[in-house]
């Protein structure tokens, strides 16, 4: 019986200067208290990666994220209940949200959106649709109301997603997160304007349209994330993942883009400033 190969161990790549992790969650990662976030960042400062944003996909998860920020002032946070736990959004979770929205250490309402992917392999544990729908529109009025960008998770949700975008007020900045769409949703979403999110996925071999998405967003609608400690890019994929390891997928998506890392990474870190408010 052959054994399956060890996986690597995963490690930075070659420092890249003034990087940014747009969306990762350091709580996950095991990062809670201020020591445990403090050494993830400086983890993350020496592969170059300056500012992370990390998120809250439940109201406590959320809380942490908003502690984070507060530990340490290279992280921000975003905070919102998950759609698969969108169920979870009551009156006390409004109003929780509502104030974290307001602090100034808060730079976006998400993740929020569309999960039909766990619809179709857990309902029983997953908010049925109508229920996600209805907390995405109240996430998106925050949005709004706070002048904070909206994050959005979608999941084999595209059209779900953008027609309640249709039907909704817009905020000023729209990102979609981990994006994982079809061209022809990229392309819609960049007529939008709104901003695409590349996680380690666009750089599994099987994933050239992801690259090819990469390669189409204009300056100033391009991010990357790490979503950790979830979709470690290659060669570390099925290992965890974090911020300081941003730096594979920055590489592959300037090479996609014809680029030089280092412009990628200083067109990125604008987008990030500005998209964040910070």
């Amino acid at each position: 019986m052959s054994k399956k190969k060890p996986r690597p161990t995963p490690v930075p790549a070659e420092p890249i200067p003034g990087l940014i992790d747009a969306h990762t969650h350091l709580a996950s990662c095991g990062a809670r208290g201020a020591e445990e976030v403090d050494a993830f960042v400086e983890r993350a400062l020496a592969a170059g990666v300056e500012r992370i944003c990390t998120v809250g996909d439940g109201l406590e998860e959320a809380e942490l994220a908003l502690q984070a920020a507060h530990f340490n002032e290279r992280v921000f946070a975003a905070c919102a209940i998950h759609p698969t736990r969108a169920h979870e959004l009551d009156d006390v979770a409004r109003a929780r949200l509502t104030e974290m929205a307001a602090d100034e250490r808060c730079v976006a309402v998400g993740e929020t959106g569309i999960d039909t992917y766990w619809l179709k392999h857990d309902a029983e544990g997953t908010a049925p649709l109508e229920v996600q729908e209805e907390a995405f529109r109240w996430h998106i009025d925050l949005a709004c109301e706070s002048g904070k960008a909206l994050m959005i998770h979608n999941r084999e949700g595209d059209a779900e997603m953008l027609r309640i975008l249709d039907s909704a007020p817009r905020p000023e900045h729209v990102i979609l997160h981990c994006f994982s769409s079809p061209l022809d949703v990229a392309r819609e979403a960049i007529e939008r304007g709104y901003v695409l999110s590349f996680a380690g996925n666009v750089t599994f071999k099987r994933n050239e349209e992801l690259r090819e998405a990469a390669a189409l967003a204009p300056a100033g609608q391009l991010l990357v994330e790490t979503d950790a400690p979830y979709m470690t890019p290659e060669p570390f994929r099925g290992a965890k993942n974090e911020p300081s390891l941003i730096g594979h997928t920055a590489k592959v998506v300037a090479e996609a883009r014809g680029m030089e890392v280092a412009d990628v990474a200083r067109e990125i870190a604008e987008t990030f400033s500005r998209v964040y408010g910070v």
